[in-house]
């Protein structure tokens, strides 16, 4: 119990994890998102080579994130669609293939031929490394939807705020082309949330090398 604005207030948190746990994983993620990007260094530099020779527009391309605590942040990736894809995505709106609030498109015709091969590798995150450095994501957690995916939530969605997002995740090592029904993917976050442990990160993080290096990205 403490004192809020002179009112005695109760404190509860979601997330079922002691504070130091939380703190070992901070530092444990940077670090290693910091060695990582160091290490991946040469296959970021070419990406950028070919996204820039193959497509106008930025090499890195950012877009606004819902976070922790409904915060927003800029999230990088390497572009991988055309330039000012975003303007061109309410027109497919009607072929989404994904329930409720969330896009996804199987053929998306934004996706360029060099951005096909960074998705399917998952090269085109690398980028979000810097996000992880910044203390805006951790290299494991949900998924940080987007501000209009956000409108279209409903209160119970929210709880997927309390946990700072990731790069990958268990939405990832599940199958994340596969799943077309929004509620299942909440329901993949708040199943990590409500059970969240550093053995659980771990075990996250050895399933996602085989999904990266089979390249079943899209």
């Amino acid at each position: 119990i403490d004192q809020l604005y002179d009112m005695p207030t109760i404190s509860f948190y979601s997330v079922n994890a002691t504070y130091y746990k939380l703190v070992i994983k901070n530092f444990v993620e940077r670090v290693s998102a910091f060695i990582i990007l160091l290490c991946s260094l040469p296959v970021l530099i070419l990406s950028m080579i070919a996204v820039k020779l193959t497509s106008k527009g930025p090499v890195i391309f950012s877009q606004e994130r819902v976070g922790l605590r409904n915060r927003r942040f800029k999230q990088y990736k390497l572009r991988t669609m055309v330039d000012k894809a975003d303007e061109i995505k309410e027109s497919l709106m009607g072929l989404n293939e994904v329930d409720g609030a969330a896009f996804k498109m199987t053929n998306d015709p934004r996706i360029t031929s060099v951005g096909k091969f960074l998705r399917k590798f998952s090269l085109d995150e690398l980028p979000q490394l810097i996000n992880v450095l910044k203390g805006e994501m951790n290299l494991i957690g949900p998924r940080p939807p987007v501000p209009s995916e956000v409108e279209k939530y409903q209160l119970r969605h929210y709880r997927r705020f309390s946990f700072k997002p990731g790069i990958t995740g268990l939405w990832q090592v599940s199958g994340r082309n596969e799943i077309k029904n929004f509620e299942d993917w909440v329901k993949l976050d708040l199943e990590y949330i409500d059970n969240w442990s550093l053995t659980k990160d771990l075990w996250i993080a050895l399933k996602t090398i085989p999904v990266v290096f089979l390249g079943s990205g899209k």
